[in-house]
């Protein structure tokens, strides 16, 4: 069965957007292109480039050889008011990544990083430390030296499909909408991939999509259920404990394959053979549209058996607002229930990312979760966190 699916991938995989691959805003992809992928950004500043003229000069003129790459350096401070736990958290995240168009349709990409806290208590544990079931963080952990990405991208000469082999990051493509990055939008786990997913850590993994139509496409994934990015396995497909993920989803053009989304993903991941793990399984469902290239109004749902997901049940909805100097407000709401916690959990998230340059962005967010599942003793706990990044 699990040749079969493999044979499936390499035969029928596609190119979902053909300038973009099978990428979505937290992918390198993304990273490497400044100003969301909007056409004509406008800026407040041109720092860091006027200060190391010379550096951006020379990565420009590599970019034109086909090799463009990124350091950057993110960093995140919470604070809460919940009335157990540590109370504050930061950390930061160091990162080198990029790709190398080797031919006219292949192309490399990378990413390393190194993840640290500077607290006892990372940002995406804050909330559970304090007592609501809610990765407040995403990403922004104490994992340290990671190889996120390090895999290959063929494409077909007419943009008709992509096949991605190698060291993949699933959330780079499973699930996404425009407002998805821990990097640059919502930073609550309930606006990013679905919670009810069971996503695995960066793995190794094969991945490719089918355009079914002018607008309508396939995107299909088998990745390692129980991947280590600290310590890369490369014998996944022999272990077989297996994470597997199939889209069909519907966008108004290609080019914007993340900006106007209608999609349908289901997922499977395999019990683990040590029984850390149970077999898990579920659905999702997300519609977002950027209307007049400005708002974007979005709907997600999630279900799952729930055996690992942080839920078994998520309904979100928001609005994300892309002003002037290219930046980017987002409001969001989230129901959850959690299989075997009585109750439900309500998430509120808004930010403001000010974007100062395409080399520095700051942004202050605020949540507020009322009922939290883990300390039902306390009515609500709010978070207020703020956000940096510089790139180089």
């Amino acid at each position: 069965m699990m040749r079969l699916l493999i044979a499936a991938l390499l035969l029928a995989c596609a190119d979902i957007a053909s300038a973009q691959g099978l990428s979505g805003p937290s992918s390198v992809q993304a990273d490497l292109e400044p100003g969301d992928g909007l056409t004509d950004p406008q800026y407040r500043s041109d720092f860091p480039r006027n200060i190391a003229p010379r550096w951006f000069e020379w990565k420009d003129r590599l970019a034109e050889g086909g090799f463009r790459f990124n350091f950057d350096y993110l960093a995140l401070g919470q604070s809460t008011n919940a009335d157990q736990g540590t109370g504050e958290a930061a950390s930061g995240i160091a990162r080198f990544y990029g790709s190398w168009q080797a031919t006219e349709r292949g192309s490399l990409t990378f990413k390393v990083e190194h993840r640290h806290s500077y607290t006892d208590v990372a940002p995406q544990f804050l909330g559970l430390d304090g007592g609501a079931l809610s990765i407040t963080g995403t990403a922004f952990n104490d994992s340290g030296l990671l190889l996120t990405n390090l895999f290959w991208t063929q494409r077909a000469d007419d943009g008709a499909w992509t096949l991605q082999i190698g060291q993949i990051d699933v959330t780079d493509f499973v699930d996404v909408y425009g407002l998805v990055s821990p990097y640059s939008g919502f930073q609550n786990l309930a606006f990013n991939t679905n919670p009810t997913i069971n996503a695995p850590n960066p793995g190794l993994g094969i991945a490719g999509g089918l355009k079914l139509s002018s607008n309508l496409y396939a995107v299909a994934s088998v990745a390692d259920a129980n991947a280590d990015p600290s310590d890369p396995n490369f014998d996944v497909f022999s272990d077989g404990n297996l994470f597997k993920s199939l889209e069909l989803g519907y966008t108004s053009s290609f080019d914007r394959i993340y900006f106007d989304n209608v999609h349908l993903t289901l997922w499977h991941a395999d019990a683990a053979d040590d029984g850390s793990r149970a077999e898990d399984y579920g659905a999702a469902f997300s519609a977002a549209w950027f209307v007049n290239n400005t708002w974007m109004p979005f709907f997600r749902a999630g279900a799952a058996k729930g055996t690992a997901a942080l839920y078994d049940r998520s309904v979100s909805a928001g609005i994300g607002y892309f002003g002037r100097n290219t930046d980017l407000a987002g409001l969001g709401l989230n129901w959850a229930e959690a299989r075997g916690i009585d109750g439900d959990q309500f998430t509120l998230e808004a930010f403001y990312r000010f974007s100062i340059s395409p080399g520095l962005q700051i942004t202050p967010s605020l949540q507020f979760i009322e009922n939290p599942l883990l300390n039902p003793a306390q009515s609500s706990v709010t978070l207020v966190g703020l956000r940096t990044r510089i790139v180089f």
